[in-house]
């Protein structure tokens, strides 16, 4: 196994059985994301309270601390590690860009969302890895760091910035194919985590209501949660403990009839 700047990771065995019928309603086709369109939802605080947590799920569901990022995205000393390091991990797929649909909007990290800033938006990724995406058709590359989540569309792997975009030439073509190459993460990447489902999106916060009900039926220990975006509504399910096994498990058997159902990390 790769190794991050936290150290040697223990990979962990298990397996959990789970059965979900969730019965939903008719939907609509989920609706592909413009190279102007966030496709990135919006930062969800979930409750600090366990109580309150409890009384809306049935289970606690712990605040995840922040992870911050440097002024403007990457430092020089990101950069010299860079230039001095090899990467630990390097994935391919498809980056698209996106901007915040309102002034002072927190990225998932807890800071405030910066179109000038080198950060990316990624699903599953360690909050605050230190990447270097480059275009594979035009070549170009930049460092930046992860500090959101997303995107929720289906077929894309990686949002960025508007200043990411123009650095690796994405900005004017709205979408490229792109290499991700991890550098360093400051949490181990295939062991712990705290992970989730998140669904949607949803046209009708009745739906987003009707399905949170029905996973909630289905995993009683689970937090559910339903929250809005930006003219939609998302549910968000956290197993018992927020384990990564139980989270994959979960996307691979609910099949909402609108939209879609994402692995993502929460830390």
């Amino acid at each position: 196994m790769m190794e991050t700047a936290t150290g040697a990771r223990v990979r962990r065995s298990g397996w959990i059985g789970l059965t979900v019928a969730v019965l939903l309603m008719a939907g609509c086709a989920h609706k592909e994301k413009t190279a102007k369109a966030p496709a990135t939802a919006p930062a969800v605080t979930e409750p600090a309270n366990p109580e309150q947590a409890s009384a809306s799920s049935g289970t606690s569901a712990a605040r995840i601390p922040v992870t911050e990022v440097p002024e403007g995205g990457v430092s020089e000393e990101d950069k010299e590690f860079v230039q001095a390091h090899r990467p630990i991990f390097s994935e391919q797929g498809e980056a698209t860009w996106y901007t915040a649909p309102y002034k002072g909007r927190k990225a998932a990290n807890g800071q405030v969302f910066r179109d000038d800033a080198l950060t990316a938006a990624h699903r599953t990724l360690p909050m605050g890895s230190l990447i270097v995406v480059t275009n594979l058709t035009t070549r170009q590359a930049s460092a930046m760091r992860i500090s959101d989540r997303g995107p929720f569309v289906p077929d894309k792997t990686i949002d960025l910035t508007i200043a990411s975009a123009k650095a690796i030439g994405v900005y004017r073509v709205g979408t490229a194919r792109v290499r991700i190459d991890v550098y360093e993460t400051p949490k181990p990447m295939d062991v712990g985590g705290r992970w989730c489902v998140q669904i949607g999106a949803f046209k009708s916060e009745g739906k987003a209501e009707r399905m949170k009900a029905a996973l909630l039926r289905a995993y009683p220990d689970a937090n559910v949660i339903e929250f809005s975006g930006e003219n939609s509504f998302w549910v968000r399910i956290r197993p018992h403990g927020d384990d990564r096994e139980v989270a994959e498990k979960i996307m691979h058997r609910v099949r909402p009839s609108e939209g879609d159902a994402y692995l993502t990390r929460l830390d």
